[in-house]
């Protein structure tokens, strides 16, 4: 008995520091922003949550989702490669590790997107989403960084397992949106390794200029939502530029930020986990394909576009390959240069980006998916 009560105290304190900071404490930093308003972050466009989609029948998302049961895992082993880096760091390259994780190679740079390495994406170890393909590689396996770049604090963004790691191979400094920085003192990070800023903030990593965008989702590890902000990051350097959009359902703030700050010639940008129950927090594939464009000013022929946000855990009620599916038929349409490498495939990338695109543009997808999941 007094071993499972100790177990059972363990597992709290352990549920107790994924959570992170309480809200009290978030409070204080947000209340500092002209973007918190009436208590909570807000995006620019209204965020609504749809119960019964009009026309569909489904009722309550828990029901939806019940009918929906298995669409979103593979049946097969998805394929993945285990990721080489060059000791010096190129002009600009990617690596996809998998959901949003990512690792972006710019003007000698490296720099890591919203690092995920957990088995599941939840505060308990035990339940919630569990991970579709292994890591391509371990947290100890990344080559030096030169910044950790993180887009809100949902658990499958910003990981606390996977922050620990980092912090014993790695000592990285964070650049995070406003609050997510009170999660990582909460675990130890100290404060002059994190820069949080407000949307269209910026700060410098070297000769690469970081500015904090606009995104429309929401955020929150626990009962209380909002209290952090939730951002996208725009990444420019002396010679190559690269858009990474976070979280965010479709937003005229797009528009904006390639009038302001691109075009770009690559852009990270997610096309899954999208419901209609849902419709204003994620991008469907043909909305993340028109993001693409937005943010290059309706011009990407010297683009590219890697989607992320799929394959990697199940979070929403579509089948697990129709994202690709649907964006590889939109980026077509739209002559956009669309990437689709193996999770832990390193894709380096030529002076006009779109030089090395055909390497990895396979539909490595098929030998995996459900036969049910057809176009």
């Amino acid at each position: 008995m007094l071993r499972a009560a100790a177990t059972a105290s363990t597992s709290r304190v352990a549920l107790l520091r994924r959570i992170g900071a309480s809200s009290s404490t978030m409070r204080a930093r947000a209340a500092r922003s002209p973007n918190y308003r009436d208590g909570q972050f807000r995006s620019h466009e209204p965020t609504h949550w749809v119960t019964a989609p009009e026309g569909e029948g489904l009722g309550h998302p828990a029901v939806a989702a019940y009918r929906a049961r298995g669409r979103g895992r593979p049946v097969g082993r998805i394929p993945i490669e285990r990721p080489s880096w060059p000791e010096v760091a190129a002009d600009l390259a990617v690596t996809w590790l998998g959901h949003a994780t990512s690792l972006v190679e710019l003007d000698g740079h490296r720099f890591l997107l919203d690092p995920v390495f957990g088995e599941r994406v939840s505060p308990s170890g035990r339940v919630g989403p569990r991970r579709l393909h292994p890591n391509p590689c371990r947290v100890a396996d990344l080559p030096p960084l030169d910044a950790v770049l993180i887009s809100h604090d949902h658990y499958d963004h910003l990981d606390e397992p996977t922050i620990a790691e980092l912090e014993r191979s790695h000592h990285p400094h964070y650049v995070v949106p406003i609050g997510v920085d009170l999660h990582l003192e909460c675990w130890g990070v100290p404060t002059e390794r994190i820069t949080a800023l407000d949307w269209r903030e910026t700060t410098t990593v070297g000769d690469v200029v970081l500015t904090c965008t606009e995104a429309r989702h929401f955020s929150g590890r626990g009962l209380v939502r909002n209290q952090t902000l939730w951002a996208g990051w725009a990444l420019r350097g002396p010679a190559h530029s690269v858009y990474f959009a976070g979280d965010s359902g479709p937003t005229h703030r797009f528009e904006d930020i390639g009038r302001d700050l691109g075009p770009f010639d690559l852009t990270l940008i997610p096309i899954g986990a999208y419901s209609d129950h849902w419709p204003d927090i994620h991008l469907d594939p043909a909305q993340a394909v028109r993001a693409h464009l937005d943010v290059n000013r309706g011009d990407a022929t010297s683009s590219v576009l890697l989607p992320v946000h799929w394959a990697t855990f199940n979070l929403a009620m579509h089948w697990w390959s129709e994202p690709i599916r649907w964006a590889r038929r939109c980026a077509t349409e739209h002559t956009v240069h669309l990437l689709t490498p193996r999770p832990g495939a390193r894709v380096p990338l030529a002076d006009k980006a779109v030089g090395d695109v055909a390497a990895h543009t396979d539909a490595w997808w098929e030998s995996c998916a459900a036969p049910e999941d057809q176009d």
